[in-house]
């Protein structure tokens, strides 16, 4: 388990401050707990014509190709990108939108900190 210094809310805050952090951070360690898989990068789902001028996709209505779904993501600096089936898209889609909540979740527990170190009357104020 991970240990913290006590926030500046619980040194010196009211009870009430001291719940509300306390119950922010529970709330987003009960929440990044449920988080299975996470998948980085990018999904693009696209249709588009191919380069047969008599084929359907050209027609009117055009009948485009696809859906392509690509997965970008960097490995060691480098953009690789897959293309995953339809039944992957299905599989992984889950993985890309817990990694999505995961980067919310971290991001709201950024600000809750930087919201509790502001608050510490230690920093001098000019």
């Amino acid at each position: 388990m991970c240990h913290s210094l006590p926030t500046v809310a619980e040194r010196v805050g009211d009870g009430r401050e001291r719940q509300t952090s306390a119950q922010a951070r529970r709330r987003i360690a009960r929440a990044i707990a449920e988080i299975d898989h996470v998948l980085p990068g990018t999904i693009t789902v696209r249709l588009g014509p191919c380069g047969k001028p008599a084929c359907r996709c050209h027609g009117e209505p055009p009948q485009l190709h696809g859906p392509y779904i690509s997965w970008t993501r960097k490995i060691d600096g480098k953009t690789v990108t897959r293309l995953l089936t339809e039944e992957q898209w299905a599989d992984y889609k889950p993985w890309f939108e817990n990694a999505k909540r995961l980067k919310e979740l971290t991001a709201e527990l950024e600000t809750l900190s930087l919201v509790e170190i502001d608050g510490d009357p230690r920093w001098r104020r000019k």
